[in-house]
């Protein structure tokens, strides 16, 4: 029974540890993808990745957060009362608002260190470097643009 739950366990760390490599692998190939396109000079990029970085921080907390909202208001859409719905209503206005206004925030304080070129190349470079991966993931799992084949 031991040996079980020891083999369990080793499992778990293993794949909580592959999963942390491949999300540390896709944020790399993310840094170096902004880098290329933005053509940062030093001094740019010395006082672009710490915002960058803090910003996508806790621009991801918010959108963890709204997401779980989003699940639980699709899971008892059916069964809540009148006041719990009010309640789900305005933490998803206020979570949208907040996420709103981090974006703002970000881009005022980009608009101090970049020119607006970069800032929209920026937003371009994100955009495209998410269709890749989003490309690389439905070719992996076998299910690309108009493939009917099976997915593995």
């Amino acid at each position: 029974m031991k040996k079980h739950i020891l083999i369990t366990l080793i499992l778990l760390m293993s794949v909580s540890v592959i999963g942390q490599n491949r999300h540390e692998k896709v944020r790399a190939l993310k840094i170096a993808h902004i880098t290329e396109q933005l053509d940062l000079t030093e001094k740019e990029a010395q006082v672009f990745w710490p915002i960058y970085n803090a910003n996508d921080k806790t621009s991801r907390k918010t959108i963890q957060e709204l997401r779980r909202l989003r699940r639980n208001i699709k899971d008892s859409s059916e069964t809540v009362s009148d006041n719990e719905a009010l309640d789900l209503m305005t933490r998803l206005i206020n979570l949208e608002t907040n996420l709103h206004e981090q974006r703002v925030d970000f881009l005022k304080k980009l608009r101090k260190i970049l020119p607006p070129r970069k800032i929209l190349k920026l937003k371009v470079a994100e955009e495209d470097f998410k269709r890749k991966l989003l490309d690389r993931f439905k070719k992996h799992r076998g299910g690309g643009p108009g493939s009917d084949g099976p997915r593995h």
